[in-house]
């Protein structure tokens, strides 16, 4: 295409204030900031512009007609108007999902949120001494209760307690780790550079397979502060291995007066075992075992709010508090009330388990999940027969999180499959649907796993599935 071609589109283009003129979009003024529909438009007009001057010849040229490019500006008005952050449906059988928010808050959390947000609270007030206290004085002798630790503070995520704690105990001097605990999660936190952003300096021991206590031992000097033993949360290494337990790590602290620190990752209040699946390590067992200082998250296994709890001996806790990161790092009133109503659950196993949706996830027998599913396959009825292929299939769900990686928990699912439709367009239906339904695709099927849908959310993905397979005319992908 011409230089001279597209110099005469440009010219073409709406002006600003025309199109602020045009009856459609004046609707919006009474209830859309102004700004907000200028920006509209000149993010349209950009955008038009660029297509003209990228296209290749006149199939590539947007369309230019005024109602056209109207209907463009309402819709991105219609897009800029909803927040971004929403409600989508977990569909993917992965309970704690990073990229979803991780754990869901109990609905009796939920409500007691409601009533302080709203409100002052006494959250750095003592009521009965009528002067200022700690925010930490609300959930510490609820996690010394439950875990039997001396001492107990929050921050705002596990790789900021890590980070306040190394800061605190081995600020310029050696931390001594394996070297197959060097681990790396979610977004790129890794263990070494946590460490160095700390203050400390890491000194590696054992193999990527094998660590004993001897390693430790001999690598223990003038310039040694701290033992750190770190869980590895998203993977396993198996076959010829060998590993330091806490206990056995502990003892050798205690011979040459060094401390000894655990990151538990996940952080597990309850044995799982008991319910059939394989155990994760609990904080009561690194207590127990005598660990110094011990740190994990709050909205992974323990099913709370994002956090990063520590525990452990009272002077060290101590020092932490009094660590000027602390303060950068601390929790708000929400969080600290989330957390707090959370872990009350915990007095009652089986009401933790029947109330903090995590858990209860975690721990819903197959029976249960296999008539959910099939409750809401008896939603959709008999339709869509002849363009898709749907029913119940079974399949494993995870915990996610990190937590017991190789643990699958089995599942039933609802699939969808077609010949008119791949299932990556399925997936892009679903995702687009309003609530967002996240699924997973497995062997060109569309896969909606019900162990994380939750029972309010039955009739909108039922209503989600009803849609599609009313869409027997549309375009084949």
């Amino acid at each position: 295409m011409e230089k001279a071609d597209k110099s005469s589109l440009f010219r073409v283009i709406p002006a600003v204030d025309h199109l602020l003129g045009s009856p459609r979009i004046k609707e919006t003024l009474p209830h859309t900031p102004r700004p907000l529909i200028l920006r509209a438009i000149h993010e349209v007009l950009d955008e038009i512009r660029m297509g003209i001057a990228g296209a290749g010849g006149t199939d590539d040229l947007p369309d230019l007609s005024f109602n056209t490019v109207v209907g463009r500006i309402l819709e991105r008005i219609s897009t800029l108007s909803e927040p971004s952050l929403r409600h989508v449906i977990n569909a993917t059988g992965v309970i704690i999902h990073t990229n979803l928010g991780r754990s869901m808050l109990s609905r009796g959390v939920i409500a007691r949120l409601s009533d302080l947000a709203g409100g002052y609270s006494n959250l750095e007030y003592d009521l009965e001494a009528g002067t200022r206290g700690s925010r930490y004085v609300h959930v510490e002798d609820i996690l010394k209760e439950l875990t039997g630790a001396e001492a107990a503070m929050v921050v705002n995520n596990n790789a900021a307690a890590v980070l306040v704690a190394l800061n605190t105990l081995a600020r310029d001097r050696e931390v001594i780790i394996a070297r197959s605990e060097l681990v790396e999660i979610g977004g790129s936190f890794r263990i070494p550079e946590v460490m160095g952003k700390s203050g400390a300096m890491m000194f590696e021991v054992g193999t990527t397979n094998k660590t004993t206590i001897k390693d430790y031992e001999s690598a223990i000097d003038d310039r040694t502060a701290l033992l750190l033993k770190v869980h590895k949360s998203n993977f396993q290494i198996v076959g010829f291995t060998e590993e330091v337990d806490l206990a056995e790590l502990v003892i050798l602290g205690m011979k040459c007066g060094l401390p000894v620190m655990e990151d538990l990752g996940s952080g597990c209040l309850i044995d799982f075992s008991k319910y059939g699946l394989r155990g994760e390590p609990t904080v009561q067992d690194s207590i127990e075992k005598g660990a110094d200082i011990i740190t994990f998250s709050g909205d992974k296994m323990l099913g709370g709010p994002q956090c990063g709890i520590i525990l452990g001996r009272n002077d060290i806790v101590s020092a932490i508090r009094q660590n000027q990161l602390a303060r950068a790092l601390r929790v708000d009133k929400l969080t600290i009330l989330s957390l707090q109503e959370t872990l009350h659950l915990y007095r009652d196993e089986e009401k933790a388990i029947r109330h903090i949706p995590t858990l209860r996830m975690i721990c819903q027998p197959y029976g249960n999940i296999h008539r959910k599913a099939k409750r809401l396959l008896d939603r959709v009825g008999s339709r869509g027969k002849g363009t898709f292929s749907i029913g119940l299939c079974d399949g494993s769900s995870r915990v996610g999180g990190g937590a017991m990686p190789l643990e699958e928990i089995r599942s039933c699912l609802i699939y969808i499959s077609s010949k008119t439709y791949s299932a990556s367009k399925i997936e892009r239906f679903f995702r687009s649907f309003d609530p967002p339904i996240i699924i997973r695709v497995e062997k060109n099927r569309a896969l909606l796993d019900v162990r994380t849908i939750q029972e309010r959310e039955l009739r909108i993905v039922a209503e989600a599935i009803i849609a599609l397979l009313h869409r027997k005319n549309s375009t084949a992908a």
